[in-house]
């Protein structure tokens, strides 16, 4: 093993602990492979900095914290597990002789909810802290406010490659900014000379390709390959295998999902060369001695949350720019190095810079249930980094809201649709104008409840939470425990089975229509007695290695659950005991199929997906999914499946939720017909449970439809013409003109309810088409002030030869009448209301054509006529002229 002492980090060492003393909060940018992650734990220890409590280091991945520790061990001469360990979720080797503790960054957030002063820690180092982890924003942020109130002794180090030095100087100030240029070599980058189409060549095949070329020209130095996922890796090693060229070459997998074992055996030193295919958990912390290339697909897996519609999403994306040039660094730890990247610099050129922070992205309930507990009920006014959005914030609200972990907001929810359209009709008959309704998007500020203290008591989602303690009550703990572990880690079946293997599962495994859940159960245990042996598992499609991995987490979470006073008894359980605690933790997940010869499903909040093909639950009508994932596939096509569901029954809703119930009657415009149908619907929440047409459509809702369609241009009155925008400008101009009269102008949301007052009644197009709109818009205005309009402002005005000239009223400015020049013969000025409002004249020519605009007709008369008139008399001789 080289020198620790060695790395580059040291060059920075007095600086560090100048500033941990001096401020106790330091931002720490250092390259990859500086040493930051290994040695600044030590460099605390060693300057007596821990002599109170312990170093806990954060660490993004599970990979990372075990294998750093398991390094930093080695380096101080102990045992991991003693002076040296790690912690993560449901998988630790700490002890009282801990002083540097490796820690995903949920556990810390963890321990700062059950334990507001940290004690027994002196120093928090959050390390690459760049990839903007929620539970990383979370701890920070949870960290200064710890340090600012109860422990000022608190050391706080914030460190990465490249993270913004700028935005965390500010949110931590006071601080201090330490940086190390770091020995990295120099490191080749190559891009492609043209996209590659995935139409014509996989990714993993045009890795195999890189992998051959780097070989081919590179004497020595192991190759670090960057795939997606664990499929993506597992098409990439069988590819490498297939090239001749690569054949003396070693080659692992590496990803999260694999066993300790079989990752370690991946990092490991080896005479031969080998090719390591990894997902991003290579990319930042951890590293691979020996590696001298990188080949980069530069595409990851992005976890996201649509907080529109409550959908989890796992789609295939381009990494950023800066996460391009995480990777690279990998090649250049040890000597020179290459990387290539599997797409053009044009292509690079339009990366985004930097990945998009977690806390955009994410369900965010278990966190806010976190801050719930910690006493921050007003989450939106949290010191985030970057605040999230307020949708997601109130949907995970909701949620809570849902499973009973948080108490009702102080905002008002939405009003029904009924209760909307009562507030609306009666603010319509007073004043004309549409309500403002409060704003459902709104976070609320809500409290923990007990049953939410309760729940952050187990290390999963809060949806798994409420359905252990559900389960205490109808004594299936064990079964939620199970089904707990069973989603903890990837699915252990495999995909695209034969027609051999669905028959060996339905003889040994049994028929199901209850729950997904129950079959996956059953293969476990199957496996189980199977010892988890190879042969027995790919005969039902079971992952051998992922099905072991859930045992442990079955035993944990049952003692997790006996520690906190569930009884976890083995007994025999009614299974619609079971599905009433899935019902309880995804009830938000509630679907109904629509049709039986399809798999097309609804699901409240106004969702629809599709039921996945290998779900038992085919005949279900109701079901609760426990997965909605938008699954990424060829050309952009992304598609809504719905995942491992639980048949419920309505009774249950109406036992566990009996004020979600409602019967409406819903109107639409039937586009054959053209007419306006209703039908009587009766939902659960949203969600329509049953339907049937031919109710009497409400008059009010009628209208409201109706007249939607006349005023989006779809539908017209025929008698609302021009003479009808005329009196409404007419209107305006007699408002503004005669404010004594107290008119009210006629503005755009005053035409919307008009139109439907006008419409009510009605039931068709036909019936609007034919409308009189007259009634309605002179019922604007009183008697008194419609006769005054006509009197002061009339549609027309006498002429001298007894004519009555149309006036026109523009919206601004002055009215304007039309008239032949023998019409204005002896008149000097024309006005209306005695003189307070003045016309604008346009003079004709007796062909009708205009001669002049002028609101001065004396000097028209003065000036003008004299030099028009002899052409005009010699060109209409048999007219007047005087």
């Amino acid at each position: 093993m080289p020198n620790p002492r060695e790395l580059p980090i040291y060059e920075i060492e007095a600086a560090l602990l100048n500033g941990a003393r001096s401020t106790g909060r330091v931002v720490v940018q250092a390259p990859t492979g500086s040493g930051k992650s290994t040695q600044v734990p030590q460099m605390l220890l060693r300057a007596g900095m821990l002599e109170r409590g312990q170093c806990v280091v954060l660490q993004p991945r599970r990979i990372a914290a075990r294998m750093l520790a398991k390094r930093v061990a080695q380096e101080q001469g102990v045992r991991l597990g003693d002076e040296v360990g790690y912690q993560v979720r449901l998988d630790s080797r700490v002890s009282n002789k801990t002083r540097i503790r490796f820690v995903t960054e949920g556990i810390l957030l963890r321990q700062m909810t059950f334990d507001s002063h940290l004690r027994g820690v002196s120093a928090l180092v959050f390390d690459e802290f760049h990839e903007r982890h929620l539970d990383g924003d979370i701890g920070l942020a949870r960290a200064l406010q710890i340090q600012g109130t109860t422990r000022p002794d608190l050391i706080i180090i914030v460190m990465s490659a490249t993270l913004d030095a700028g935005l965390l100087k500010n949110y931590l100030a006071p601080c201090s900014v330490v940086a190390s240029e770091g020995r990295m070599f120099p490191v080749t980058t190559e891009y492609e000379k043209h996209p590659i189409d995935p139409d014509r060549e996989d990714v993993w095949d045009a890795a195999a390709r890189a992998c051959a070329r780097v070989v081919a020209r590179q004497p020595s130095g192991d190759v670090l390959v960057f795939m997606p996922g664990a499929y993506e890796i597992s098409r990439t090693v069988s590819a490498i295998q297939f090239q001749r060229e690569l054949r003396d070459c070693l080659v692992f997998a590496l990803h999260g999902e694999m066993g300790p074992d079989e990752q370690d055996r991946a990092v490991d030193r080896y005479e031969q060369r080998k090719i390591i295919v990894a997902t991003n958990v290579a990319e930042t912390s951890l590293t691979i001695d020996g590696v001298t290339a990188v080949v980069d697909c530069g595409l990851a897996r992005q976890a996201r949350f649509d907080p529109h519609r409550g959908i989890n999403t796992l789609l295939v994306e381009k990494i950023s720019a800066a996460s391009a040039d995480q990777r690279a660094g990998r090649a250049g730890r040890t000597a020179p190095g290459v990387c290539l990247r599997l797409w053009t610099e044009r292509e690079h050129i339009q990366r985004a810079l930097q990945e998009l922070p977690e806390v955009k992205r994410l369900d965010l309930a278990e966190v806010v249930l976190t801050l719930k507990a910690a006493g921050i009920d007003d989450v939106a006014g949290f010191p985030w980094i970057e605040p999230p959005d307020p949708k997601a914030l109130a949907r995970a609200e909701e949620l809570l809201a849902d499973l009973g972990a948080v108490a009702a907001g102080a905002v008002s929810p939405r009003p029904s649709a009924v209760a909307t359209k009562a507030v609306r009709a009666a603010a319509i008959d007073e004043t004309g104008r549409r309500p403002v309704l409060p704003d459902a998007g709104a976070p609320r500020c809500t409290s923990i409840t007990d049953i939410g203290r309760r729940m952050l008591k187990f290390p999963v989602h809060p949806r798994y939470a409420r359905m252990f303690l559900a389960a205490e009550e109808h004594g299936c703990v064990r079964s939620i425990a199970l089904m707990a572990a069973l989603t903890q880690g990837r699915t252990f079946w495999l995909r695209n089975v034969g027609r051999d293997v669905d028959t060996a599962r339905e003889e040994l495994l049994g028929a199901e229509h209850e729950s997904d859940f129950f079959l996956l159960m059953r293969a476990y245990r199957y496996a189980e007695r199977a010892n988890f042996s190879m042969d027995a598992c790919r005969r039902l499609g079971i992952h051998a290695q992922s099905a072991r991995q859930v045992g442990p987490l079955f035993a944990q979470f049952l003692e997790i659950a006996q520690d906190e006073g569930l009884d976890v008894a083995e007994r025999r359980v009614d299974g619609a005991l079971v599905r009433k605690c899935v019902l309880l933790g995804f009830i938000d997940h509630l679907a109904r199929r629509l049709d039986a010869a399809t798999l097309r499903c609804e699901l409240v909040h106004k969702r629809r997906g599709m039921l996945a093909r290998e779900s038992a639950m085919h005949e279900a009508r109701l079901m609760v999914t426990a997965e909605i994932s938008e699954i990424g596939g060829r050309a952009g096509e992304v598609n809504t499946v719905l995942g491992l569901a639980t048949a419920v029954e309505e009774a249950w809703l109406k036992e566990l939720f009996p004020a979600d119930f409602a019967e409406t009657v819903v109107t639409g415009l039937d586009p054959n017909t053209k007419r306006v149908t209703a039908r009587r619907e009766r939902r659960f929440r949203d969600l329509v449970l049953d339907s049937k047409d031919g109710a009497e459509p409400p008059a009010t809702e009628a209208a409201e439809i109706l007249s939607r369609e006349v005023l989006a241009g779809a539908l017209k009155i025929e008698a609302w013409d021009d003479v009808v925008e005329q009196w409404i400008v007419r209107v305006a101009r007699f408002a503004e003109w005669f404010p004594e009269m107290e008119a009210h102008p006629i503005r755009e949301e005053d035409r919307a309810t008009l139109v439907e007052q006008m419409c009510y009644g009605c039931h068709g197009v036909k019936d609007v088409r034919n409308l009189d709109p007259w009634p309605i818009l002179k019922d604007w205005l009183t008697p008194k002030q419609l006769a005054a309009m006509d009197t002061l402002l009339p549609e027309r005005i006498d002429m001298a030869n007894g004519r009555r000239s149309k006036i026109t009223y523009p919206k601004e400015g002055a009215p304007v009448i039309s008239a032949r020049i023998q019409e204005l013969f002896g008149v000097d000025k024309l006005s209306l209301a005695r003189g307070r409002v003045p016309l604008k004249i346009e003079v004709l020519a007796p062909n009708q054509r205009p001669l002049q605009v002028t609101d001065d007709l004396a000097r028209f008369w003065r000036e003008t006529y004299p030099e028009i008139k002899p052409a005009l008399s010699r060109r209409y001789p048999r007219h007047e002229w005087r």
